[in-house]
């Protein structure tokens, strides 16, 4: 292009502008341009892109000799700047339909689950008002109650005494332990893993419990300490007040290490996902066995479960609600950090489209574990009502609003119709001040020997040799050199504010550093930024930023700042909590913070400072001046802050937190219950229960008949009948003859076969089945291989399908049918229907499940479903309830035209909106639905055979195709080995799995020795090849 040379005064203004980006010093032809301004531009349009790469492109286009050369480098960067702002332009409109889609669907689900709810909304249901609410949680309008005696806290411990808690805490990734941990050794290891492990210090040493157990993943790696290694860890308790009970064998609180993933390797949280399945298996044998330890000690010979399962981040949150079902104990989730939430900023940067997004954070993943946690969970622990306001409502499984009008149904003792969401409680984080003592601004104790005798830190040095006046007034601001922490708005109000300046010096703490150019480019260019705002403003011998500070000396650098009478400032755009206010309150100091996020709980509960619009560096100057220069308003504020600084501290934090678990309602496995009776009360004789057994086996074959019209029996009384009969039936056999394992056979096989094919049909299946008998023909006869049918199958087809292709049901141990919802184990003690229902499995997966309620809410949905082209009224219905399919814990529905069915992931969100939990599964190549309990699937059922039958799970091969129903992913992982049978599956797999969540791959171990492939052939010679091949036989 000709003439083309004002590129490079249009670039040199805009990407040379330097940390003054307001300034209206520019360029001759910039000025000329009127109104226009392009730093402005560039700043609102372009930032949140790479510029740090467009500078380094204008940089080296200015070194280039060539003047044509250099010119069209130019004029590419003014092409590449407009196309930057344009793509900006485009992914604003993006995530403005986004948001409008979001709004519309959210509106509509409530307005449907409130039009399901049949009372009208009273006064009570409209909720509370959000500024109302306190920072534990609470509705008031008071000032927060808290202990204020030593008589009170000791009259709460005295309510405690004699209970014998376990508490089972889980935080997957980053290195933790008990000391000397490594905080920001890498983005893995930073103030959750430092949080988690002061949390679990802190419950143990409360009355009332006994033990906490944090489970983590156990990292044997020559790239990181032996110590991350060790499968135990003790917590040492920080003091010993007085407050916990005594101690006993086992007490106390502990690091326990599961081994998981890739072995001898430390890998990042992103590459966690496959192997979640194995943690849960892992952490689900060591609750089991402690649960068994812990009864011998404390609870009279009878396990103590776990009172709750809490998980920390999205991955633990996932683990979590896995093993909460498995064990049907109550959970709770804290989320940290959400992924919608980062997500949408990544997003509005524009750097990375949303695939790109999801290849690096494992992103959709992430949300999708953040959606099953709010599933599973009974409390959501926040630090902030801003995470539950802002982050939190982004989900959809939680509907503030929604919340609000279920809370004051259930609080009027009114039906809620199947429909349940977490409780969001907000309990800021704990801190220990037991070792802080403020300074004494007065100076009243400086005489005395301690002060005398104590030199001062060496970090005060550091930082006093950049004052002139070190005498003045410290305003002290600790954070990373980050955009996010808007400290270059605090410079410059400090810089153009010529009182507060003469009134006082600043202290930037950066983090360390040895080099800038050895930085991060982020980090690098804020430091720069900042220097050069002081080479502008003259700020030399008023500004502090020492290179290096050790983290023992943070204490030391607020008990700096108060005793020069200073004040703590965080200025971030957005600050999720704001730990360091806390810190800083504890030593002394008054506060000056962000309005946008956790400092306006602390400063609601503290009242010792001022908040102030971080976009307002006039605002940030004047609420600095008011402190510094009202030497009342100082002492007051600092007065207050140590006066309520207790609130924040662990004690009260867990005091809090172990209220809330009391309002859980208890859950363990359900037939531990009558085990109380099994020595007291007077034996059934085995006739009797067989009895009993006929009758079981009667209303099975009711159920398989599809039930007969005239049959008046309740189904309520039918299943106590049952129960009642099962229950008989196990133990009479358990007292006849003692030596006997307990019924099933389970625990007598050496290995378990599990057969989890989802074929194109039924008969396919079956065809498979004969070849896996084949495979093991010795081991079978022998009684060392037990089998086990898992499928989408109801019993009845089961059932049905044995008998047409000659298969003895005996050769079965159980059956898992309905997806999940239904477990049935093989008898020889009835001919017409040799299958026993296992009803305690239906009282251990109920939790949460909506009932009719959801049953009406999905007919509604089936019906609204309708083919538009359809040429007759009759067959423009694509999706019916199968009633005779149906059971009381799996609706199940028949898919006409599976092309017109929208995907799995939408009536999953659907149903999560209105506030019902449970699982969704296409199944059967995508010509039926079948939704179960949230709790429920294949792959958990397996784990309540562990449980309830001691079925080892690392003697279980499961079998599955190359593909199969939607929740296929349940069987590719954990401590159970798998073999995928090749040519095997679902021809339409593709497409049920076409418009998943997150892709598959993100969620398979590729690496895992656990999982092998057969030959294309696939025959019954090729399946004992790789059963040798995973050591499961020896030839």
């Amino acid at each position: 292009m000709a003439g083309n040379d004002w590129i490079n005064s249009y670039l040199e203004a805009i990407l040379d502008v330097g940390p003054g980006l307001d300034d209206k010093k520019s360029s001759l032809l910039l000025r000329e341009r009127g109104r226009f301004s392009p730093t402005r531009y560039f700043v609102d349009n372009v930032i949140g892109f790479d510029e740090t790469d467009l500078h380094r492109s204008w940089v080296k286009a200015q070194a280039t000799r060539s003047p044509q050369e250099r010119n069209t480098r130019l004029e590419n960067m003014c092409w590449r700047i407009w196309n930057l702002a344009r793509q900006k332009k485009q992914l604003e409109n993006e995530e403005n339909h986004r948001v409008a889609k979001r709004r519309i669907e959210r509106e509509k689900g409530r307005r449907e689950a409130v039009a399901d709810m049949s009372e009208d909304l009273s006064e009570g249901e409209k909720g509370e008002n959000i500024n109302d609410v306190s920072v534990h949680g609470e509705s008031h309008r008071g000032r927060l109650p808290r202990m204020s005696s030593l008589d009170a806290m000791e009259a709460w411990a005295n309510t405690q005494k004699g209970k014998k808690l376990y508490l089972v805490l889980i935080s997957l990734h980053g290195l933790i332990r008990g000391e000397n941990m490594e905080l920001g050794r890498d983005s893995d290891t930073g103030g959750q893993v430092k949080y988690v492990v002061e949390l679990a210090r802190a419950l143990a040493s409360m009355p009332g419990v006994y033990r906490v157990d944090l489970l983590t993943r156990q990292v044997a790696s020559p790239e990181v300490d032996w110590s991350y290694g060790e499968p135990t860890e003790m917590l040492s308790p920080r003091n010993s007040d007085g407050m916990t009970d005594e101690i006993g064998e086992s007490s106390g609180a502990y690091i326990i290490r599961i081994p998981f993933g890739p072995k001898d390797k430390y890998v990042p949280k992103e590459l966690l996902w496959p192997h979640i399945p194995e943690f849960v298996d892992g952490a689900l044998g060591h609750v089991i066995q402690m649960s068994k330890v812990l009864g011998e000690q404390v609870g009279g010979g009878y396990p103590v479960w776990p009172v709750a399962i809490h998980g920390h981040y999205a991955d633990a949150g996932d683990s979590a609600a896995r093993l909460s079902g498995a064990l049907n104990v109550p959970m709770l989730f804290t989320g940290h950090s959400l992924g919608r939430d980062k997500l949408e900023q990544l997003l509005r940067q524009g750097r990375l489209t949303k695939d790109e997004i999801n290849a690096t954070y494992k992103i959709m993943r992430r949300i999708e574990g953040e959606e099953n946690s709010l599933d599973a969970s009974e409390i959501v622990i926040t630090s902030t009502r801003q995470e539950i306001d802002e982050q939190w409502r982004l989900y959809d499984g939680f509907d503030p609003v929604l919340e609000k009008k279920l809370r004051a149904r259930i609080r009027r003792n009114v039906s809620c119709y199947g429909r349940f969401m977490p409780r969001m409680v907000v309990i800021p984080p704990g801190m220990e001040f037991n070792h802080i003592v403020p300074h004494d601004v007065d100076g009243e104790n400086e005489g005395s020997e301690d002060h005398q005798t104590s030199p001062d830190p060496p970090i005060w040095t550091e930082i006093m040799r950049f004052f002139t006046n070190p005498r003045k007034p410290m305003i002290l601001a600790l954070a990373r050199p980050d955009p996010k922490k808007n400290l270059t708005t605090l410079v410059k109000a400090f810089g153009e504010c010529r009182p507060l300046r003469e009134l006082a010096n600043l202290t930037l703490i950066m983090g360390n550093r040895d080099n800038i150019d050895e930085m991060s480019s982020t980090s690098a260019s804020m430091l720069l930024s900042i220097i050069k705002m002081i080479d502008k403003y003259d700020l030399y011998g008023q500004v502090a930023y020492p290179k290096h500070h050790k983290q023992s000396d943070v204490p030391d650098i607020y008990r700096l700042a108060a005793k020069t009478k200073g004040v703590f400032i965080n200025p971030a755009f957005i600050e999720p909590f704001g730990l360091t206010l806390i810190e800083a309150a504890a030593h002394g100091l008054p506060m000056v913070a962000t309005k946008n996020g956790g400092p306006v709980d602390i400063h609601r509960v503290l009242d010792n400072g001022l908040l102030i619009d971080p976009h307002d560096q006039k605002s940030i100057a004047d609420a600095l001046l008011k402190l510094v220069a009202d030497k009342q308003l100082w002492s007051k504020c600092r007065s207050n802050g140590l006066r309520n600084i207790h609130l924040f501290s662990w004690t009260e934090h867990c005091k809090t937190y172990l209220s809330r678990i009391a309002t859980c309602k208890p859950r363990h496995p359900g037939w531990l219950k009558n085990d109380d009776d099994d020595e007291t009360s007077e034996s059934d004789s085995p006739s009797d229960s067989l009895r009993d057994m006929q009758d079981i086996s009667l209303n099975l074959k009711f159920s398989m008949d599809g039930g007969e019209k005239g049959n008046s029996i309740n189904p309520e009384d039918r299943n106590s009948k049952l129960e009642n009969a099962v229950l008989s039936y196990t133990k009479s056999i358990a007292k006849v003859n003692p030596e006997q394992p307990k019924f099933p056979a389970l625990r007598r096989r050496t290995h378990i076969f599990v057969v989890a094919i989802d074929d194109d049909d039924v008969e396919g299946i079956f065809g498979n089945v004969r070849k896996i008998f084949e495979a093991v023909d010795k081991e079978k006869n022998e009684g060392s291989i037990g089998f086990i049918l898992a499928t989408s199958l109801q019993i009845a087809e089961v059932h049905s399908f044995l008998v047409k292709k000659g298969v003895n049901p005996a050769d079965f141990d159980a059956f898992i049918c309905n997806s999940g919802a239904d477990l049935y184990y093989s008898s020889s003690h009835s001919e017409d229907n040799p299958f026993v229902f296992d009803l305690y499995y239906h009282s251990h997966i109920e939790y949460r499940w909506g009932g009719e309620g959801l049953r009406k809410t999905l007919v509604k949905w089936a019906s609204s479903i309708i083919d538009k082209k359809a040429e007759k009224k009759s067959e423009e219905h694509v999706v019916t309830e199968d009633e005779e399919v149906t059971t009381n814990y799996c609706y199940a529905f028949n898919i006409h035209k599976p092309g017109l069915v929208p995907p799995v992931k939408e009536l999953q969100k659907l149903m999560r909106i209105q506030a019902l939990r449970c699982h969704v599964i296409y199944c059967q190549n995508g010509r039926k639905i079948n939704v179960i309990p949230v709790s429920a699937s294949r792959s958990q059922a397996l784990r309540y055979l562990y449980l309830r039958w001691g079925m080892e799970l690392s003697k279980v091969v499961v079998f599955v195709g190359e593909s199969g129903d939607t929740d296929y992913e349940g069987f590719l992982g954990g401590v159970h080995k798998v073999v995928i049978m090749k040519g095997v599956g679902n021809s339409n797999s593709n497409q049920l799995h076409a418009n998943r969540v997150y892709p598959l791959s993100d969620v398979i171990p590729t690496e895992s020795g656990n999982i092998i492939q057969t030959s294309e052939e696939c025959g019954s010679g090729d399946i004992r090849a790789s059963l040798g091949k995973l050591g499961v036989l020896n030839g």
